[in-house]
């Protein structure tokens, strides 16, 4: 009986890691519902120069997540009288912003935070300090040719999150990562950032290194993070926001992808858009989905099919979307995040009955540029791991 019992805890226990084999990537996931969270799946190194393990609300950078937490704070600044979704926002620029072909055509917050304004990634969307916002988006290539702002065919851009960053900037006079402290990350306990300004030193000491398949380090190594310049800088330009001036560029704040958060804080914001849905959208704009603001795509989108301000329905049984991730059939609001070898997600069930908010790092990039969107085989094992987990249900 003794070597039965042996012979099964060795079957169980798992095989011991060589001296040669690749470090585990850093993963987490964490499940919440609308009162607590979960941290069920915690592993890996967070930093392979030093072998320090993840933790579960180590920060890392969530990658276009950072777009919700846009259209989140975009929302507050409407709620407060700053802006209005239907202005034309030349009127807070201060410069007009307009499609080429379409002069009389006004640009809207709207149409940015739901991929409609005819804004293309035919141009570099990152803008470096000391280089000009208005001169990269008056490039005509910039632009859909063929349609106004507003009726331009969806087209997912990067482009529209540093005008719609830096519009909010001009409507309040606010640099962006410190109104989105304000509206967003203050009020919810959270200690957030963009591109690590305003994070503090013992949370910078946290961060999660990005690395690619390969091995490599993609971003956010100790070369990368403060007290050495995080933010992008054109050549000869100190790197220093001390004379930067809201309302000009704020795509050195990388609104499309470069806020820094841990699982736990993003679950927080999870918690945030179930218990308040009503709150954080106006009613006219939410849901039953298909309608204002979750608009149905054009049929080329394989994975947006059904997107709004800066959210996106998936899972959804009755669409032919390539966007399965829990195969559960329930559908879920939230935004996925890719870039720099990770992979990152925020969803929660139509209902707010519960979500999940997770990154998984050194994710082999897509076959080809011309496969966008869906999930990696890496995401879906780690959603199945964690459904089979007894904690998952509790």
């Amino acid at each position: 009986m003794i070597r039965i019992a042996l012979a099964a805890l060795l079957v169980c226990m798992p095989a011991m890691a060589r001296a040669d084999d690749p470090p585990v990537p850093a993963t987490v996931l964490v499940a919440f519902d609308s009162e607590k969270i979960r941290p069920l799946i915690v592993e890996g190194v967070a930093d392979r120069a030093t072998g320090r393990k993840v933790e579960a609300n180590d920060p890392v950078r969530i990658a276009s997540i950072s777009k919700l937490i846009m259209a989140l704070a975009t929302l507050r600044l409407v709620e407060e009288g700053k802006v209005s979704l239907d202005a034309d926002v030349s009127d807070y620029l201060g410069w007009e912003l307009r499609s080429p072909n379409f002069p009389d055509a006004k640009v809207t917050l709207a149409q940015l935070l739901s991929h409609r304004s005819g804004l293309r990634d035919r141009v570099d969307y990152i803008i470096p300090l000391g280089e000009s916002l208005r001169a990269r988006v008056s490039n005509p290539e910039a632009w859909f040719a063929d349609a106004p702002p507003g009726e331009a065919p969806f087209e997912y851009a990067n482009l529209g999150s540093p005008v719609v960053a830096t519009v909010l900037e001009a409507a309040t006079g606010e640099r962006y990562d410190r109104l989105v402290e304000r509206t967003v990350f203050a009020p919810l306990g959270i200690e957030a950032c963009l591109n690590w300004v305003g994070c503090s030193e013992e949370r910078v000491q946290r961060a999660v290194v990005l690395y690619r398949d390969t091995g490599e380090v993609a971003r956010d190594d100790a070369a990368d993070l403060p007290p050495n310049c995080a933010i992008p800088v054109a050549e000869g330009v100190e790197c220093t926001l001390d004379n930067y001036v809201p309302g000009t560029n704020a795509s050195i704040f990388s609104p499309q992808g470069g806020v820094r958060i841990g699982m736990i804080d993003l679950a927080r914001i999870g918690q945030e858009l179930m218990r308040e849905q009503s709150q954080v959208f106006p009613n006219e704009m939410m849901l039953p989905a298909g309608e204002a603001l979750f608009a149905e795509q054009s049929p080329g989108q394989d994975f947006f099919c059904r997107y709004g301000f800066h959210m996106q329905i998936i899972d959804d049984a009755d669409s032919p979307c390539k966007d399965t991730l829990f195969g559960d059939g329930q559908a879920r609001l939230g935004h996925a995040g890719e870039a720099y070898g990770l992979r990152a997600g925020l969803w929660f069930t139509m209902e707010g009955r519960q979500g999940v908010a997770y990154f998984t790092t050194a994710v082999p990039p897509r076959p080809s540029a011309e496969d966008e969107g869906g999930f990696d085989p890496r995401e879906i094992e780690l959603m199945a791991r964690a459904q089979a987990l007894p904690a998952a249900n509790r």
